[in-house]
């Protein structure tokens, strides 16, 4: 049985599911971007998820019940020995759509931050009224994958709310946490290219 579903109406779903166990989350990604900037295209969804351990069973019962799979062994299995920023991975039976679910772990200060910090956004139906990373926090996020895989995705989103929002991001938040995690370096070349997009090469 195949059935036709957008990203935004498995993003709906996978919301409704969080929800239901009454844990904070905050979407990240392009998804995420939208909220602020231009939208762009993605084949899934990131959500970053603070799930008490308590709630586990009830998360994987919401989720089987909107037809995605991710047992309560797996689940805590990552609470257990977490190995980087893996997320798991939550697949829709029927359509595909996949979900890329990070779970909030002890001893990660920036997540503990931006989950502080996430922001409420109405982006209109199906998704309505969710939660998202702060801008300064997607930058934050964005330049770390760019350290790592330098993909191109990463530069056009921060270019998008860098031109977007300019001077209303707090920019002390972005020097303490870019000094933190050692990207000084990543952070100088992202803003040569980002300036170079926009236009504003001064050199």
């Amino acid at each position: 049985m195949s059935q036709l579903l957008s990203l935004l109406d498995f993003a709906r779903l996978l919301i409704d599911a969080i929800d239901s166990t009454e844990s904070e989350y905050m979407l990240g990604g392009a998804l995420a971007v939208m909220a602020y900037a231009e939208a762009r295209a993605t084949q899934d969804v990131d959500v970053v998820l603070n799930l008490p351990l308590e709630r586990i069973g009830d998360f994987s019962r919401a989720l089987e019940q909107r037809d995605i799979l991710i047992p309560p062994e797996v689940i805590l299995e990552h609470f257990i020995q977490p190995e980087g920023d893996i997320p798991l991975s939550g697949i829709h039976v029927y359509s595909g759509q996949r979900a890329d679910i990070f779970l909030l772990q002890p001893g990660d200060p920036l997540r503990v931050s931006a989950l502080s910090r996430r922001q409420l956004f109405d982006l209109g139906a199906p998704l309505g009224k969710v939660y998202v990373h702060s801008p300064e926090d997607l930058i934050l996020y964005k330049l770390r994958y760019f350290a790592i895989s330098e993909q191109d995705k990463h530069i056009r989103d921060i270019a998008a709310l860098m031109f977007t929002l300019d001077e209303q991001l707090e920019r002390a938040y972005l020097d303490h946490w870019i000094s933190a995690l050692g990207l000084g370096a990543f952070w100088g070349q992202m803003q040569r290219e980002v300036a170079r997009r926009l236009g504003r090469d001064s050199s």
